[in-house]
This record gives C-alpha cells, structure tokens and sequence, in this order.
C-alpha cells in the first residue's frame, strides 16, 4: 500500500513540531475497479495532467455546468449555480493510484475529487444540460455566500 502526506488538511500533525498539519491518503482510498468521470463545458478527449477525476458521476455532470457554487444537501441531492450546457466524460483507460492523488483542499476531506499525474484518454458519455430541479435559487446563492463569509472561509462542508 502506498501512503503519500499531502500538506494542509490537517489530521496529522508532523513530527517536527513545525505547526503544519499533514493529511495521510493511502491508495487503499481508491477503488480503482469503479469509472472515473470528468465534466467540462468544453469537447476533450483527453485530459491534462492536473485535471480533476471523480468516480461520482453526479459531481462530474454538476462541473460540466462551471458552476461557481456547489451545495450537497442531506439526502445527497447536488445543486450548483451553473448555466452552461456541457459534456460529461468517462476516463478511456484504465487508472492506476499512481496516476491520481486527492485534491488538496479541505472541502475534498472525504476524498471525491482526485488529480491527474499524466494525460488520460477520455470517452464521451453525453452532452449535459443544466436540470432546473438542481439550480439554486438566487435566494439560495446569497444565503450560501452568507454563511461563508460568516464562517470566515471561502469554501466549506455543512457542519452540524
């Protein structure tokens, strides 16, 4: 099993004493028996280094949007401020843990969202088009943009 620290997060702390936190991944975080997904608003057909894989295939559709809010509700509905018509894609070949590591920031603490070490070949699965039972309200954004600013952080999970 790989394990690999990736800085801020914050679950354990180095060492050194340094006041830096680390967060530990292992590749046994991965299921690397499901589909990884991707959604852009643009036609690819293959990915980047760097680029974000998911294997929730409700995310990946919801960032073929370019949303610039997405809120997960407790019954796990997603909704997201995006309006462009976009493209949902699969990743065309196999992926191994060490083409991929989590996104380092903390709102991807249950590890969602992963980047690419190398160029992936993608498959188109379908053009997407925004759902209006997904939408947040205008009502919505500006409660949620409340509520960050009153949390004091640009992103955020709901908190109970």
């Amino acid at each position: 099993m790989l394990c690999s620290p990736i800085s801020s997060g914050g679950i354990v702390p180095p060492p050194s004493g340094s006041g830096k936190f680390l967060t530990i991944w292992c590749t046994s975080d991965l299921d690397t028996g499901q589909p990884w997904y991707h959604g852009s608003d643009r036609t690819l057909s293959e990915l980047r280094p760097g680029s974000s894989i998911t294997q929730n295939r409700p995310v990946a559709r919801v960032f073929s949007h370019r949303p610039a809010i997405v809120s997960q509700l407790a019954d796990g509905t997603i909704m997201h401020d995006g309006s462009a018509p976009g493209y949902l894609y699969i990743v065309d070949e196999p992926v191994h843990p060490d083409d991929v590591y989590p996104h380092p920031h903390p709102i991807n603490e249950s590890r969602w969202e992963w980047l690419t070490k190398r160029p992936l070949r993608l498959a188109l699965v379908e053009r997407t088009e925004v759902q209006p039972d997904e939408r947040l309200t205008d009502g919505e954004q500006v409660e949620l943009r409340r509520r960050q600013i009153e949390a004091g952080e640009e992103n955020f999970a709901a908190r109970d």
